[in-house]
């Protein structure tokens, strides 16, 4: 059944929209390489939204996406969970620009970006998700300190981060704290098979 136009697009319609943005922004700056974007919603957009399927954000939560780059996976979830509030933190200003730019175009009034070092950014969240910036006991360091205790989510609030590759050395330091999800488990595409989510409860 076609959904109805309306002043606020349904979510199909915001996430197939998504790869021109990108495009558009590629012919102007390298915001994803040429080779991700031949693939760009298995690598990007589907990657982002695995997080979902660990976790159905409930209306209210506020979730920091930390060096977010273009906006992933803070735009798809946005998308996704209208509800919620989205900041997205990035040190370089024009992925800021480009993230401002598709939030805007999307119609996405729970998205801000904001020009910051996390380890200088003071407001906190119930969480904090991220694609592998670096080694993951080196990002709960910097970020755990953003991020307020408790919350009323299927999982307690804390961090959620995208990893590829063994993570069994980053992750023993965490104990019972600590959950993996392979992504694999979710969606069957070769790209996901070595590609996890570490859950952080704080």
């Amino acid at each position: 059944m076609l959904e109805k136009k309306s002043d606020n697009p349904p979510k199909v319609v915001k996430l197939r929209a998504l790869k021109s943005l990108y495009e558009d922004w590629n012919s102007k700056i390298n915001v994803i390489s040429r080779k991700d974007m031949e693939n760009f919603y298995v690598h990007h957009v589907l990657h982002s939204l695995a997080i979902g399927k660990i976790i159905e954000f409930r209306n209210g939560t506020s979730i920091l996406d930390v060096g977010t780059g273009g906006g992933f996976p803070g735009i798809p979830l946005a998308i996704v969970f209208p509800g919620c509030r989205f900041v997205l933190l990035d040190s370089i200003q024009k992925k800021i620009k480009v993230v401002e730019d598709v939030a805007r175009s999307l119609g996405l009034q729970n998205v801000s970006a904001v020009r910051s070092r996390v380890e200088e950014h003071h407001e906190k969240y119930d969480f904090i998700v991220s694609r592998a910036v670096t080694e993951f006991p080196g990002f709960v360091k910097i970020s755990s300190a953003r991020i307020t205790a408790g919350g009323t989510n299927s999982l307690a609030n804390g961090i959620i981060y995208l990893k590829g590759g063994d993570i069994i050395g980053e992750i023993k330091g965490f104990g019972s704290r600590v959950r993996v999800f392979d992504i694999r488990d979710f969606f069957d595409e070769e790209f996901f098979e070595t590609k996890r989510i570490i859950y952080l409860e704080i």
